[in-house]
């Protein structure tokens, strides 16, 4: 009188779910380049530590005998684990049945992720591939139409968990509909180069919508998605982008309730880094590598860029600065001369946002010449998207450490600096209303037409007000905290943080305002 044969049972529909689509769907699913969702939870986790949810979840035909005669196993796989030693939930289609695209256990299986992620408060990892549901699953059904009027909304929990825990998601073949949502509901988002596509619909749709034929990559490939700020990453392979994602997770606390985790540092506090001094030319108008300046002042091989083709004009990052993770701000001279334009007003912006939520003090090294102009920038909305990110930027509840490097000036230049930041200059910083260039050439239009060589009167009046926006009249006047040689940027950040370090505990907590996609 045991349950040996309802053990029995149990054991059979596990390892029918294991064998997921088959032999023959697997080989299939490999041959395309693509791993398994059960392979990529295996790569994504610390050893031995997936304990998943719902393992026999899946729609069983028994006999008269009630002995089961076939079972189709949920296609979404999701459940628990642990990244460097830290909980996390995870999730992710089964592409090796009916193409990710969810039976009834997956869709259940693939809301509950984002329950099981608030339940625990943990990150929460998506590893999608699949469309969303498909008009044929409900040809001939005579049930019952829609979802009950006292259900939640669906995305409630997908909008809820990015204001509790991190959330990031890979995409790792095409994905459609419902997983292409939950992909931009992330605070980290990685597509793999060669292999996945982001789509609200697919060809066949766009095709009878629009009768415009494109195929998925040029629908949604990476060369789209890279761009437009979908994607906050692209990845050369799928270990790469789960890779990426546990670096991303690296920086991160568990959730708002705790502060990120600081890491041993054997980078000295104290380091100089005798290249700075030279880094910036006196010629006002040479380039500069500002990516050099970033990764010469942080904690050696702890930078890690996202978001780097999307506005490309302002740098994000994650660092560490003494083992503390702190987000990074810069703007990239090489890109309108580093000017905010929509795009990367709104990648400062969101950034900004993302460091708040997760209580990470923020260093921006500023080169800022101010909104980018033009009817181009018009046509974007740059003043608006830009006065949203000025916004951020005061609104902002974490520690900032501002370097003035070289250019501030305008409005833009205010989304650089936060109510009570730490104020830095070098001395080839510039301060002001305007660029010493586009100032003169309106103040002064008429007295260079009239001078004998119109440029030597430019040139020279350009060169009488670059002097007064020099840093060193505000370090007198106490306009900046100080003006310092750019080799003791290292040292004096260091002991910033030192400064700010006890204060951090103060921010545990959900901020205000929440964080959307």
């Amino acid at each position: 009188m045991s349950w040996e044969k309802e053990a029995e049972e149990i054991k059979k529909m596990r390892s029918a779910a294991k064998a997921m689509g088959g032999t023959d769907a697997i080989q299939k699913h490999h041959d395309k380049g693509r791993l398994t969702i059960r392979e990529r939870i295996s790569i994504l986790l610390d050893k031995d530590t997936f304990r998943e949810h719902g393992s026999m979840s899946g729609h069983a035909t028994r006999d008269e005998d009630s002995q089961i005669t076939d079972f189709s196993p949920a296609n979404y796989i999701t459940g628990m684990g642990k990244i460097e030693a830290r909980p996390v939930a995870v999730g992710g289609e089964d592409f090796t049945l009916k193409g990710g695209s969810p039976n009834a256990a997956g869709l259940r299986k693939s809301v509950y992720a984002e329950e099981l992620a608030l339940t625990y408060k943990v990150p929460l990892v998506r590893m999608l591939e699949g469309g969303g549901g498909s008009v044929a699953g409900s040809k001939g059904n005579q049930g019952p139409v829609g979802s009950p009027v006292y259900e939640k909304p669906r995305f409630q929990s997908i909008a809820k968990i990015m204001s509790v825990a991190p959330v990031a998601s890979a995409a790792l073949g095409p994905v459609a509909g419902f997983p292409a949502a939950r992909f931009a509901a992330s605070h980290f988002s990685v597509m793999t180069r060669e292999t996945s596509q982001i789509l609200i619909a697919g060809p066949a749709v766009v095709s009878r919508a629009l009768n415009t034929d494109l195929t998925k990559e040029e629908l949604g490939g990476v060369k789209v998605h890279g761009k437009n700020g979908v994607a906050t990453n692209i990845a050369k392979s799928e270990e790469d982008a789960l890779a990426q994602i546990r670096q991303f997770l690296s920086y991160l606390p568990t959730n708002v309730w705790q502060l990120p985790p600081h890491a041993n540092c054997a980078d000295p506090v104290d380091r100089c880094d005798d290249n700075l001094i030279s880094i910036i030319q006196k010629n006002r108008r040479q380039p500069f590598n500002m990516r050099t300046i970033l990764k010469a002042v942080v904690d050696s091989d702890s930078y890690f860029e996202m978001n780097k083709a999307f506005g490309p004009s302002l740098i994000t990052a994650f660092a560490r600065l003494n083992g503390v993770p702190v987000g990074v701000i810069g703007n990239d001279c090489k890109y309108y001369a580093g000017a905010m334009g929509a795009n990367a007003a709104i990648k400062v912006r969101r950034f900004i946002e993302l460091c708040d939520t997760f209580h990470l003090p923020i260093l921006n090294f500023v080169d800022e010449p101010g909104f980018m102009i033009g009817p181009d920038s018009e046509k974007a909305g740059t003043i608006r998207y830009g006065t949203s990110a000025v916004a951020a930027a005061v609104m902002s509840v974490v520690p900032w450490a501002t370097i003035v490097v070289k250019k501030a000036f305008g409005v833009a230049a205010a989304a650089h600096y936060s109510d009570q930041g730490y104020v830095l200059a070098w001395p080839s910083a510039e301060m002001g209303a305007l660029p010493v260039e586009g100032g003169v050439a309106v103040a002064f239009r008429r007295q260079i037409e009239e001078a004998d060589d119109p440029d030597a009167m430019r040139r020279q009046l350009e060169n009488e007000l670059a002097a007064k926006q020099s840093p060193f009249p505000r370090g007198e006047s106490f306009s900046v905290h100080e003006v310092i040689d750019p080799r003791e940027t290292r040292p004096y950040l260091c002991q910033w943080m030192e400064w700010v370090k006890p204060t951090l505990e103060e921010l545990k907590g959900p901020v205000s305002f929440g964080y959307r996609p």
